[in-house]
């Protein structure tokens, strides 16, 4: 099973674009905090940063109401990708597929309308994405 459910925060607004076919395809980086402990027992905070990539309609409303900063649940799978840098260099890119998201920023906090949730259980154009590194 290849299933990934994060909460973290945006570290970008999400960029949107469609690929050739007229998909729409959104992108953006998520911030998760894990808090552990040194041993010395001091409180030690790490981040993991992770690429976030949505499909059709969930691209459309992630690009319509998520802004940097904000607080969302994504859940998804897991897909690694081969792409060329511009330095010609063949690289792996770990991306995770949303199917689901939601907004978990209180309204009163947020600078876009009424918070919303949406959802794709689709297959996407995996092709597609190779044309669109992070």
């Amino acid at each position: 099973m290849n299933k990934i459910m994060l909460i973290g925060n945006l570290g970008k607004d999400p960029d949107m674009s469609y690929t050739d076919r007229g998909k729409a395809l959104t992108k953006f980086s998520l911030a998760v905090n894990r808090v552990t402990r040194t041993a010395g027992g001091e409180r030690k905070e790490e981040t993991e940063w992770f690429n976030i990539v949505a499909w059709d309609n969930l691209a459309e409303t992630c690009n319509t109401y998520l802004k940097k900063g904000q607080k969302v649940f994504v859940e998804g799978r897991i897909q690694q990708r081969k792409y060329t840098d511009k330095n010609g260099v063949e690289r792996t890119a770990v991306d995770v597929v949303i199917s689901d998201m939601e907004m978990l920023t209180p309204r009163d906090r947020q600078s876009s309308p009424a918070s919303s949730s949406d959802s794709y259980a689709g297959d996407s154009d995996l092709g597609d994405l190779d044309d669109h590194p992070f």
